[in-house]
């Protein structure tokens, strides 16, 4: 069917231009089913409302950053002995965003934490929040580019901005003093304003030896972990586990 220009020139004026995907569909489906005009226009505001909030998920998922497209749905539980799932189900639903919590995740290296992480900001997404991921030492080094070009104010409020702002692979070495305070400031100015998660190889009680002053330890561990959802995940490396086998070995 031919649409006409004119239809065509004023759904681009309202920037409705989406319409048109679905228009010759939506009219095929009215005359066979013999629709009426109010279920005829629902339909077509229902395709646009649905456009709508897919070109906004991924405008989300974009704006997130993550290194590869997780799922709940894909995080292999029977790999980590003794993980609570019903707690990692709870925290999928994203309520902990909504309530401004944090969660931290830990355990030795290749158990999923990076994994788990990512998902619960996919699905945080999926539900409507902005997220951004960033490893640790990215957010250190961007930090600390900004600290030299006078932009600092610039890259924090970037850190600030998103609803859940995911931190990986923390605390793989000792902070210097300009990262010490670049943290604290992260943890305070989000500190009942937004929720981090943090992944990291230590556990929470040993973060205040990477800090090199410990008054400035204390007052960021007091903001974060002491209102975070802590979730410990133990076993083996699952990286290991897939690692191909050498042929040498078997002999």
């Amino acid at each position: 069917m031919n649409i006409s220009p004119l239809l065509i020139s004023q759904l681009k004026t309202l920037r409705l231009s989406g319409i048109l995907e679905s228009l010759e569909v939506r009219l095929e489906q009215a005359r066979t089913s013999q629709l009426g005009y109010q279920e005829f226009l629902a339909l077509i505001v229902q395709d646009e409302v649905e456009r709508r909030e897919a070109t906004r998920l991924n405008q989300r998922l974009k704006k997130a950053a993550f290194e590869e497209p997780k799922a709940i749905e894909e995080f292999e539980f029977s790999a980590i002995p003794g993980i609570n799932i019903a707690a990692i189900k709870d925290l999928a639903t994203g309520l902990f965003v909504a309530k401004q919590e944090h969660v931290i995740l830990y355990g030795p290296p290749g158990v999923g934490k990076t994994h788990l992480a990512q998902a619960l900001g996919n699905r945080a997404c999926r539900i409507g929040h902005s997220t951004l991921f960033l490893k640790s030492t990215k957010l250190f080094r961007t930090l600390n580019t900004a600290r030299a070009d006078g932009s600092w104010e610039k890259a924090l409020k970037k850190l600030l901005a998103p609803e859940l702002l995911i931190i990986d692979d923390f605390g793989l070495t000792a902070l210097t003093m300009a990262q010490a305070e670049d943290f604290y400031e992260i943890i305070a100015e989000r500190h009942q304003r937004g929720s981090i998660i943090v992944t990291s190889n230590r556990p929470p009680g040993d973060w205040v030896t990477l800090f090199p002053d410990q008054v400035l330890a204390n007052s960021a561990m007091d903001r974060l972990a002491h209102r975070a959802h802590h979730v410990a995940m133990k076993g083996e490396s699952y990286r290991k586990k897939t690692r191909p086998r050498n042929p040498s070995s078997d002999n």
